[in-house]
């Protein structure tokens, strides 16, 4: 009996050497880690199938220590022993940073502001991205991203698709009942064009409209938008291009769709291209003001249109060159210097001065 009493104190201090032993081992791990939502013996089993060596010890002492924080946080190094991490896990927080992806944008310069306000290897952005990502574009939704700082390349491509195949998966569950990547990745590809061309959220049907309307006619789509792809995303479309550019992003060379999408979209533009308005129209073209598109369903007039608009065009440039002329003149003949108040009121009031003196040389400039 005086045995057993006498191993007690002995047995602690074995337990108290374990525990420490065990507390202040090394640990090695990301800087950034994901914490689900969920109560400690969820987390310690997230935790050790992602490689984090946590067991029952961990659990109870998460216990004493504190509720640990979910979502993405920041443990500002990547050594530290066993009992600091677990401190952390339960005390850090993330920093975030705002990145926004408009509609529209391509990947390409997207991983490039993603990497100058994240700090972090473009190159290696580009090598994951390329790795992990379904399609060419299109695989990351236009949002408002809070990133936290000190993801590494691999962490921040695989964060982004998983929000953006989330999102996608449950609009198409609730549209068709089900969710096929492949099949849903071509109104991606439709829902990015009417991205490009559309020049408001309420033409985004009638754009819709058009393009199902010449696939089924087997016409080419021949749209400026499609050859927006890429690092052309902000490029102005010359016929140069259109002869030279051999990608299936070339709707005036190639029948069909692209093969990739084009750029992000928006749930607005997606929701069009699953639900077209009914409609003939075949063609459309920027309005003379540049503010919306004109939709015909017969050549001879979206020619009209055509006509219409570069004539407006035509006029708006003459009267851009009138003006031009003027302030030249204004600059050549300065009101200080002339005596006749009647003459520096026909400059500003832009009236032409018909008389045989410095004046009369208005008149040649402006015409």
């Amino acid at each position: 009996m005086n045995s057993i009493f006498f191993n007690i104190p002995e047995f602690f201090l074995i337990i108290l050497i374990i525990l420490s032993v065990y507390f202040t081992q090394e640990v090695n791990t990301s800087r950034v880690i994901f914490i689900p939502k969920g109560g400690s013996n969820s987390i310690v089993s997230y935790l050790d199938k992602n490689n984090y060596e946590v067991n029952l010890l961990d659990k109870i002492m998460l216990r004493f220590i504190g509720k640990p924080q979910s979502g993405w946080i920041d443990l500002k190094t990547t050594r530290m022993t066993q009992i600091e991490f677990l401190y952390r896990v339960t005390t850090s927080k993330a920093a975030l940073k705002k990145v926004t992806l408009i509609p529209g944008e391509t990947y390409y310069f997207f991983l490039q502001n993603l990497a100058r306000t994240l700090n972090i290897s473009t190159t290696k952005l580009f090598e994951t991205y390329a790795k992990l990502a379904y399609m060419k574009d299109g695989n990351i939704i236009a949002d408002t991203y809070y990133l936290p700082f000190g993801m590494n390349e691999e962490q921040l491509i695989k964060h982004l698709l998983s929000i953006t195949e989330r999102k996608y998966r449950v609009l198409s569950q609730k549209i068709f009942g089900f969710y096929n990547q492949k099949n849903w990745y071509k109104y991606v590809t439709i829902a990015s064009i009417i991205q490009k061309e559309s020049a408001s959220k309420d033409e985004m049907v009638l754009v819709s409209s058009v393009i199902y309307n010449r696939l089924k006619k087997d016409m080419k789509l021949q749209m400026d938008g499609t050859l927006n792809y890429s690092k052309y995303s902000h490029t102005k479309i010359t016929p140069k291009m259109i002869r030279n550019d051999k990608s299936s992003y070339n709707t005036y060379k190639y029948k069909g769709l692209p093969d990739d999408p084009i750029c992000a979209i928006e749930f607005e533009s997606i929701k069009a291209a699953i639900f077209p308005v009914k409609s003939d129209y075949l063609y459309f073209m920027k309005s003379i003001d540049g503010t919306q598109h004109n939709f015909t369903s017969s050549y001879k007039m979206h020619r009209k249109n055509i006509i219409k608009v570069k004539k407006a065009k035509s006029k708006k440039q003459k009267s851009a060159i009138k003006r031009v002329k003027y302030k030249k003149v204004i600059k050549k003949i300065h009101p200080k210097k002339i005596k006749n108040k009647k003459i520096i009121k026909k400059i500003h009031s832009k009236k032409i001065i018909k008389t045989k003196t410095k004046e009369d040389k208005l008149r040649n400039l402006w015409k």
